[in-house]
């Protein structure tokens, strides 16, 4: 039976949270400056004593300043600091200043005894992954039964294999998908897939090259275009398979963002860097599982604006898990190195995968 670890609060009762001082509140002097020495959050959950009490960050990401508005620490983005704000200052994690970082937060079910030296620690190709499954497929199943929120981050090698296309269309049409964040090519070359059966003019299912095929995925976008929209043209277009689809049927979110290189784009995809971040981060507020495939800029992105906890409705809190798969070591793991130290790297290729994870789900 799944269950996700128990967060453990702090005591405090302790001596370093009884003697701490109150935090130091600084006023912002200019709009998107903060005052000298601020504090940035971590991927943590942090808390702030102010006039004698502790305050949980409620809603964090990493590389932000938490602003006292009277009432709760709120964690904006620098370009979001106004003049006037009363920004957090102070660099110490220990209570010292009045913040704590909490980073031992979950309840462990064993206390592990780590080995001088051992083998097979890194996660590689040559990692066994069984278990990583099996305890994926079964938080799938625990949020789709208690409406947890899952945002997959998708890359567009998704979109260049038939079944691979399709298993993930199952997954949103069965509920273990709220929300999809990609960029302009995932959604170009799915529906490409729909209106010419090819991806960047290679067949999803023979893998043959089509006759001037370099042209599908800008005949995809000019149509797209000429419609005005992505849901006029599956409807237009009779479009029946693929993820965007699925998202469309079945009203779950897309986020699409656009970067330098992008032909098009399509009508949905954000040409505002900022705008799309905010979009982005509208859905990682309530994720509670992310899931990144095959994209090391949409995955690392979002990585650092997910926390490593939510705090739910009831007031309960609860991890975040996250998820990065690729089929190069170097991409699987480099999350971690960003600061996002909870997420968890499988490498392996996305078709693989998605297999899988079929086979866990009976998709």
């Amino acid at each position: 039976m799944f269950e996700l670890a128990k967060y453990v609060e702090p005591n405090f009762q302790e001596e370093k949270f009884i003697n701490a001082p109150d935090v130091t509140l600084v006023r912002a002097e200019k709009r998107k400056a903060a005052p000298k020495n601020f504090h940035a959050t971590s991927i943590f959950p942090e808390y702030f004593k102010i006039e004698g009490k502790w305050h949980l960050a409620k809603d964090s990401r990493m590389d932000a300043v938490p602003v006292w508005d009277g009432e709760k620490i709120k964690v904006v983005e620098f370009r979001n600091i106004r003049e006037g704000d009363m920004v957090v200052v102070g660099r110490s994690e220990d209570c010292s200043e009045g913040i704590y970082v909490h980073a031992q937060c979950w309840e462990k079910k064993r206390e592990d005894k780590k080995n001088l030296f051992a083998f097979r620690q890194s996660r590689s190709r040559e990692t066994s992954f069984t278990k990583d499954y099996e305890e994926l497929i079964e938080l799938l199943k625990y949020e789709k039964a208690n409406n947890g929120y899952v945002v997959w981050v998708l890359g567009p090698a998704l979109s260049f294999d038939i079944e691979a296309r399709r298993i993930m269309g199952e997954i949103i049409a069965q509920g273990y998908c709220q929300a999809v964040l990609a960029g302009n090519a995932l959604a170009t070359h799915d529906l490409e897939g729909g209106y010419l059966g090819t991806a960047l003019g290679c067949g999803i299912k023979d893998q043959e090259q089509a006759f001037l095929g370099h042209y599908n995925h800008l005949d995809t976008i000019n149509a797209i275009n000429t419609y005005g929209s992505i849901k006029g043209f599956i409807e237009g277009e009779n479009i029946s398979s693929g993820i965007i689809y699925n998202c469309v049927k079945h009203d779950v979110p897309f986020v699409l963002n656009g970067s330098i290189r992008d032909d098009g784009p399509l009508p949905e995809v954000y040409e505002h860097a900022y705008v799309g971040q905010d979009a982005i981060r509208s859905h990682v507020r309530k994720a509670t599982t992310v899931i990144g495939m095959a994209t090391m800029l949409h995955t690392i992105a979002t990585g650092n604006m997910t926390p490593t906890y939510r705090l739910l409705s009831d007031g309960k809190i609860r991890p975040v898990h996250f998820y990065m798969v690729d089929a190069s070591e170097f991409v699987a793991n480099k999350l971690s190195d960003r600061g996002s130290l909870a997420a968890k790297g499988i490498v392996t290729n996305v078709q693989d995968f998605m297999k899988n994870l079929s086979r866990g789900l009976d998709l």
